[in-house]
């Protein structure tokens, strides 16, 4: 009863600290990930030692003793729950039981808020699709009504939840019942659907992406486009221009909904594993045309830093306090950090600070993302974000902690960063002149190895940082 209590009085706690559980965080990573280095296609961990604290500890003391082989956790990572479910919801969840442990990895409880934009919320997105488009087989409508869209999405909420993604992945991912109708689109029916589109060439433009020249030649995104046009101009004649277009901006609305549906409409055409690469390959290329980070206000830095660099010293303090504070909101991808890089450099440039601050500051992409523990420890995911892997114990992903590839300052004609005239997918960042010895492969990134320790050594760790 006594460790029962502790456990709710955890949870309790880890619900309204989350700034301190993110500590904990990173020092669970911190713990993993203090050196590694490739060596014949393999990693090896080598022993040094580092600060395993956050900077902003509120202790400067010894703390617990942490052994770098956590012990075995008291409960299994899947499984850890029965889910409470309605038995409102009509979706046959077991035609995308392949799905949900890996939705439940890439949503882990820990993770989530911080892998949002980058796997967490594209892959529930595939999810839904694919629970949506697998059903119309048998429901032929590829939408839910409003009340059961409720009820299936708090059920798989919860099916997640007991596999251990985080419990509030509606709101993390800001998704609502209303994504799983049929919106505006005025169009659900297969049977319509079929009759309005050209089904063949849609399928074959998208039942086999290549998710590295998609992004670039869009054969599948533009035939989904073509068709979702289609079926928004159903019954809406009169609000039709000469050539075909939609005329009125509401309309873009309708579009998007109806792509929604063709999405869905895909995903039934297809087996699950298959439907999930190309809906994945799809949100990659939509995720890298834009930075994901929120840039606080720069009165601080064009206050030390416009108008000529009289004090670099102080300018360059306010850099680094000013990009410490994107490190806290997700990790991004490479391509993620160049547009972040980018966006950032105009808004200072618009301050008019002219020189380039990344240069004399040495700030670099990975400077942009989450860190792990240390200045050189910013980890930066692929263009092509891999799924979360768990082993017994053990949750990974791929990530590059190694790589000092400079922030680019932006010029005055730029091109945008994730343009394929000026990057080449998937844009892997190459090594580091200094840090060639770390690894072999360049193509190759360093893994995460994040062990959950039991839940004794959490409860005990919480407690001491709170």
């Amino acid at each position: 009863m006594k460790q029962k209590a502790s456990t709710i009085m955890f949870f309790h706690r880890f619900h309204i600290c989350k700034f301190q559980a993110f500590c904990l965080f990173i020092v669970l990573l911190e713990i993993q990930c203090s050196s590694y280095r490739f060596q014949q296609g393999h990693l090896l961990m080598q022993n040094t030692e580092r600060d395993l604290l956050p900077a902003t500890s509120p202790s400067n003391e010894p703390h617990p003793f942490l052994p770098l082989q956590s012990p075995p956790p008291l409960i299994p990572f899947t499984n850890n729950s029965v889910p409470h479910l309605s038995g409102l919801c009509s979706l046959n969840f077991s035609t995308a039981e392949s799905m949900m442990p890996v939705t439940a990895h890439d949503c882990f409880g820990y993770f989530a808020p911080y892998l949002a934009n980058v796997m967490c919320c594209p892959q529930l997105e595939a999810t839904v699709s694919i629970l949506i488009g697998q059903s119309s087989k048998y429901t032929r409508n590829l939408a839910l009504d409003k009340t059961q869209a409720k009820h299936c999405l708090s059920d798989l909420e919860q099916i997640l939840a007991s596999q251990g993604a985080a419990s509030d992945l509606q709101k993390i991912c800001t998704i609502h019942p209303s994504n799983l109708t049929e919106g505006s689109c005025p169009v659900a029916d297969v049977m319509q659907l079929e009759s309005t589109i050209d089904s063949p060439k849609l399928l074959a433009a998208c039942q086999k992406i290549d998710p590295v020249n998609e992004c670039c030649t869009q054969i599948c995104q533009n035939a989904i486009t073509e068709a979702a046009k289609s079926i928004a101009a159903k019954n809406i004649a009169g609000l039709v221009s000469t050539d075909g277009v939609l005329a009125l901006p509401e309309h873009l609305s309708r579009v998007d909904d109806c792509r929604s549906i063709v999405l869905r409409w895909i995903a039934s055409k297809l087996d699950p594993l298959p439907a999930k690469k190309v809906l994945r390959g799809l949100s990659n290329c939509k995720l890298n045309k834009a930075c994901p980070l929120k840039l606080p206000d720069i009165k601080s830095v064009a206050k030390d830093c416009a108008n000529g660099i009289s004090n670099k010293t102080g300018c360059c303090s306010s850099m680094k306090t000013y990009v410490s504070h994107l490190q806290y909101q997700s990790f991004v991808t490479n391509l993620q950090a160049l547009d972040c890089a980018a966006m950032f450099g105009m808004r200072l440039q618009k301050a008019n600070i002219t020189e380039n601050v990344y240069d004399i500051c040495h700030i670099s992409l990975k400077d942009f993302s989450v860190q792990v523990g240390s200045q050189e420890s910013g980890c930066l995911l692929p263009s092509l974000p891999t799924d979360a892997m768990l082993d017994v114990s053990t949750i990974s992903f791929v990530c590059d902690l190694n790589d000092n590839i400079a922030a680019p300052w932006p010029s005055i004609a730029q091109v945008p960063p994730s343009s394929c005239k000026t990057i080449k997918f998937p844009a892997l960042p190459a090594a580091a002149s200094g840090q060639g010895g770390l690894y072999q492969d360049n193509s190759m990134f360093l893994s995460l190895l994040v062990s959950l320790v039991s839940l004794t050594t959490l409860l005990q760790l919480f407690t001491s940082y709170s």
